[in-house]
């Protein structure tokens, strides 16, 4: 029997079976190296690039030994953003979905906090979060970590970039000496190493070579001027030249986000920004319609590089290069996941060699800038996004469930099963995707269905944010 499968490692059956009808049958890398030690009840540090698998490798490990009779909170995830908490959070289920009983509760800044308390009451197995709420829980006595099995410090190097250490060393301080520590971090940077040895007792290391795969990644450099139109241009010019289905352009500032997405709808095409001074309900909407492909372009700061729950992206353009190489390292990492075929475009300009030289040193080749597509790529027809979300004013707090609107949209005379894409559904409201062409045609549906009586209310997002999540902030 393979080492490399997951019917090789002690599991329960139930998650055995669960991971065969999720149609996981080889480990990754890091799953390989990790899994065996973590089952074992080591320590391990697991360093690897983003979308390597090591959520399936901690939240394996943390399943595993569960006692689901015993309500306290028994495995505490780290996460240094709410969208990986919440990633994290959805992974874990999906992972738990044949054990019954299993309550994971994501507890994250920027959300209600009188009804985590609630939550905290009524128990939990697991608990994943941010560092400065789950604080704030022990503080006030709302969260008890005295049943606490297993710790994990989930991208530990963001946590530590973010400034989190104060918070971090917090919570450590409050848990069981004799817990497991799992450490999960891209990089291995010195300030890891103090926190591993303080935290740690013999810890297994499990390193995956952390440069992507250039079979998978097919990267290009292009030169251009330092100012913003020969950028704009060149950056139209990939656009329209390759038309990915889905794009993520990293700047380098927030105020060059924001200008770069609104050339970029001028010109036509669908972009949405993404940077720090966004509210929390605009970011969430924002990441939603990116996503489920009702928008094709994202303009991002660095806050986009690691743990956003997007499966898949087509291409990474960097308009500006990154000042360290880890994080374009990270940065392209977010195209050619899972076994896809991905591709990055850099723009450069004269004031970055000392960048260009990292990078080389970092890829150990040299890099060779390449010609822009030619002018005529500015004849061929702009890509637009195959879908288009709409916002329906139900959500969990109504009891309003996925197959309640799937029923609703694809009963008799209404649309295909194919015309429907992503649902995700909020506290107060849903989002849905459908294909662009039959907008008008799903708002009819609704209109003519009701929940519990009432008529159900649903409109076209065209802005960042919605009207109703704006007024609910």
């Amino acid at each position: 029997m393979s080492a490399t499968k997951f019917s090789s490692l002690k599991l329960q059956p139930e998650l055995l079976n669960n991971i065969e009808s999720l149609g996981y049958v080889k480990m990754t890398p890091i799953q390989a190296q990790s899994l065996p030690p973590i089952l074992a009840g080591k320590d391990v540090i697991g360093q690897a690039k983003t979308g390597s698998g090591k959520t399936a490798a901690f939240g394996l490990g943390i399943l595993e030994q569960l006692n689901v009779r015993n309500t306290r909170v028994q495995a505490l995830v780290l996460c240094p953003t709410r969208e990986l908490a919440d990633q994290v959070s959805k992974a874990l289920r999906r992972l738990a979905r044949m054990c019954p009983n299993v309550k994971v509760l994501t507890l994250c800044g920027g959300m209600p906090y009188r009804p985590q308390v609630s939550s905290l009451g009524h128990g939990a197995h697991v608990v994943v979060g941010t560092p400065g709420r789950i604080a704030k829980h022990l503080r006030t006595g709302s969260l008890n970590l005295g049943s606490l099995r297993v710790l994990v410090l989930d991208e530990g190097d963001r946590m530590l970039e973010m400034g989190f250490q104060e918070e971090v060393d917090a919570i450590v301080a409050k848990t069981p000496e004799g817990r497991q520590t799992l450490l999960f971090s891209a990089t291995y940077p010195r300030a890891i190493q103090s926190i591993a040895e303080k935290v740690m007792v013999d810890p297994v290391m499990a390193q995956v070579e952390s440069t992507h795969d250039s079979g998978s990644i097919r990267q290009h450099f292009y030169k251009v001027g330092d100012d913003d139109p020969a950028r704009l241009m060149a950056l139209r010019l990939l656009l329209q030249e390759h038309r990915p289905e889905s794009t993520l352009i990293f700047c380098n500032r927030k105020l060059e986000t924001q200008s770069v997405r609104d050339e970029l709808n001028r010109l036509g095409f669908s972009a949405l920004a993404l940077h720090g001074d966004l509210e929390q309900s605009e970011r969430d909407e924002t990441l939603v319609r990116f996503s489920n492909k009702s928008v094709s372009v994202l303009v991002a700061t660095d806050v986009a590089a690691r743990g956003l729950d997007i499966d898949t992206v087509d291409a990474v353009i960097n308009y500006r290069l990154s000042r360290d190489a880890e994080t374009h390292v990270h940065r392209i990492g977010r195209t050619g996941r899972a076994g896809s075929k991905g591709m990055a475009c850099s723009l450069y300009g004269p004031r970055d060699r000392s960048v260009l030289d990292a990078l080389e040193a970092n890829g150990g080749s040299e890099i060779r800038d390449e010609p822009l597509p030619s002018k005529k790529a500015l004849d061929s027809p702009i890509a637009r996004a195959p879908m288009a979300t709409l916002n329906v004013r139900l959500g969990k707090r109504q009891k309003f469930r996925a197959g309640n609107l799937l029923g609703a949209l694809t009963g008799e005379n209404s649309l295909k099963g194919d015309q429907v894409g992503k649902i995700n559904i909020c506290d107060n409201w849903t989002y849905v995707a459908v294909a662009s062409e039959s907008v008008d045609f799903a708002l009819k549906v609704l209109g003519n269905e009701t929940w519990k009586e009432r008529p159900i209310k649903a409109w076209l997002l065209k802005d960042a944010v919605s009207p109703w999540a704006a007024a609910l902030r």
